[in-house]
């Protein structure tokens, strides 16, 4: 596993000067702030990258309070850094937040999912004023297998929510209008559809809440996935706050700052994962097997889940011929190989003579969210196979390269104790 730190930065400062740009083309009157998730990637290298760029948080869950515990106490961040708290939240969720919110930090949003997360921490909170959001349920793809997500209030819903639940509560002072629409950021007719609902409630309830003033579009700015990727960053960007703008124009309403979740977008292209291959098999006249030194469901989940695709490429042999080969991973499970498109299974790799050349290296890259966490880094792995080293790679203060291994490959030793050896 590889991480290049400085394009983290880079990601970051590139969103905040789309979003500025666009606000000034279209004199949009309120602000950007923009939030990573720490979900995407939990790893104290890479919070204290994104924390080096100013930017606020978002949590998912209980244990991810004692991580903004751990920050704090680090002096990574302070009591007055934005964090939006988001997900389903069972009761040690809510009792962490109230933790937090008890011992004076300022800026905690919490983004109410239902009516029972409110009631609990309208239970646990003492008397004072607190800022809360909510969250919209979007409607899914019409070719998903539902049509409403399980996440958030439902639309319909969200007006009489405010009036019923909040609008008599002097404990609660409603901030954030929350949305995510699953698919991320795309120039797709559904997008602009859920887009446009979810500014048109942030009207609506803006005329019956004066205290409201925040507009979270969530996550899903894509990140390049193959080297043909092609994806109009300034467009999307630019037409999300024109239709704002105009909406709230023509509502009477003042523009809600926007607040973004973006982990993929930051992390993602700062990871690369390198397998080598150790053997070739023939399997009948057509398909020829290049087999990997680890398992992929391990490595890359995604890449099995949900037939994610990365950017492939080989580390060596270049100058080789190039054949149509099948990639698997190194476990016993059927299911353990590269599907580099949904229904085309095998890639062009350079040919190689395992008995005389130097072993032929792959890359998959920009691999750097989410892949850790699903696959549990350092924990138990499917057939044993042991997580792989992790190389940090930065740029010194001359600009020169610098690299140190921050996690050596996973020895037996650790998995046995958890099994119990």
């Amino acid at each position: 596993k590889l991480t290049y730190l400085p394009k983290i930065g880079e990601k970051i400062q590139t969103a905040r000067k789309l979003f500025r740009d666009a606000i000034q083309r279209h004199n949009y009157n309120g602000k950007y702030i923009y939030c990573y998730c720490t979900k995407s990637s939990h790893f104290s290298f890479i919070l204290n990258e994104v924390l080096e760029n100013g930017t606020q948080l978002e949590t998912s869950s209980a244990f991810d309070i004692d991580l903004i515990w751990r920050l704090y106490k680090q002096g990574k961040i302070n009591k007055g850094t934005t964090i939006v708290n988001n997900g389903y939240k069972p009761r040690p969720y809510v009792e962490r937040i109230v933790g937090l919110i008890n011992e004076g930090f300022s800026n905690v949003t919490p983004v109410m999912d239902n009516a029972q997360e409110l009631d609990l921490f309208d239970s646990l909170l003492p008397k004072g004023k607190y800022n809360i959001g909510l969250r919209m349920a979007t409607e899914e793809e019409p070719n998903f297998e539902f049509y409403t997500s399980r996440l958030g209030i439902r639309q319909s819903e969200i007006l009489n929510f405010y009036k019923e639940k909040l609008a008599q509560n002097p404990k609660f002072e409603l901030k954030m209008l929350h949305f995510f629409v699953d698919i991320g950021i795309k120039d797709t007719l559904y997008y602009w559809s859920e887009l446009k609902k979810g500014i048109k409630t942030y009207c609506q309830l803006k005329k019956l809440c004066p205290t409201l003033s925040s507009l979270n579009i969530g996550g899903g700015m894509p990140i390049r996935n193959s080297l043909g990727f092609e994806y109009d960053y300034p467009y999307m960007v630019s037409e999300i706050v024109r239709m704002i703008k105009e909406a709230c124009d023509g509502e009477g309403v003042p523009e809600p700052d926007i607040y973004s979740e973006f982990g993929k977008y930051t992390v993602g292209e700062s990871g690369a994962t390198i397998f080598s291959v150790i053997g070739k098999k023939q399997q009948n006249d057509s398909e020829e097997w290049y087999m990997l030194d680890n398992s992929l469901i391990n490595t890359l989940p995604d890449s099995w889940g949900i037939k994610e695709r990365f950017i492939l490429l080989p580390v060596n042999h270049w100058e080789r011929e190039y054949q149509r080969v099948n990639i698997g991973g190194i476990s016993c499970d059927n299911a353990d190989y590269y599907n580099s498109e949904a229904h085309i299974n095998q890639v062009y790799l350079p040919s190689y003579d395992e008995s005389t050349d130097e072993p032929l290296y792959l890359g998959f890259f920009h691999t750097g969210a989410y892949q850790e966490s699903l696959s549990g880094y350092g924990g138990l792995k499917h057939c044993l196979l042991p997580a792989p080293k992790h190389v940090l790679i930065d740029r010194n203060y001359y600009g020169e390269f610098v690299d140190w291994e921050i996690f050596k490959e996973q020895d037996s030793d650790s998995m046995l104790k958890i099994l119990g050896y």
